[in-house]
């Protein structure tokens, strides 16, 4: 069995290879893409019906304990705890795939020719990037809905070193941040501002 923490990196450690084999540029769109699907997802959480922030499902449970795992919860909390992960999740798989489907950016890719390096070089830091987005991203709602792919994928365990390890790292994941209002629409504004400035 594998811890999901090294999973975790493996998974970052691919997206690297996979970023400088594309280039920084198309790299940088990926992660463009996920700050775009945070910002979708913030408004569907707070606008619309269909998306229900995973705190709310769980304060519709009476005396629900603190350490309560998945598998303890009502049938109905169960499924609507696993809707509202594939209902984020699909948002971020459709957005992310639309990030890597980038169409062919010449102007960057000749300087690209005289940079090779370089190129590799930041290439494989914004894969590592793009990686720690999605795969964070993605990480952090499966915890919020409490681990509900049990049990293939359980949760980690607090009092041993990995397990606290894997606990500890869920607070530097994108979600964190983008419940910030502010935070979250910065990043938007900057996103599209780079995008303009630099790909157009």
């Amino acid at each position: 069995m594998i811890s999901i923490l090294s999973a975790f990196w493996m998974f970052v450690i691919l997206f690297g290879l996979i970023g400088a084999m594309r280039g920084w540029a198309k790299e940088l769109l990926v992660v463009f893409s996920v700050v775009l699907a945070l910002f979708l997802i913030y408004v569907l959480e707070t606008y619309t019906h269909y998306m229900i922030p995973f705190g709310e499902v769980l304060a519709s449970v009476e005396n629900l304990p603190a350490d309560a795992t998945f598998e303890s919860m009502p049938a109905a909390i169960q499924e609507e705890l696993r809707t509202q992960f594939w209902s984020r999740a699909t948002i971020i798989f459709i957005l992310s795939f639309f990030g890597y489907q980038t169409p062919r950016l010449a102007v960057i890719r000749d300087k690209a020719r005289r940079e090779r390096i370089q190129d590799v070089l930041l290439g494989a830091v914004m894969g590592l990037v793009s990686g720690f987005f999605i795969m964070g991203t993605l990480w952090w709602y499966m915890a919020a809905a409490h681990y509900p792919f049990g049990p293939e994928i359980l949760a980690p365990q607090p009092g041993t070193p990995m397990g606290e390890a894997a606990i500890n790292i869920l607070k530097y994941f994108p979600p964190v941040f983008a419940s910030n209002q502010i935070g979250l629409f910065f990043a938007v504004v900057v996103a599209f501002m780079f995008v303009l400035v630099v790909f157009i």
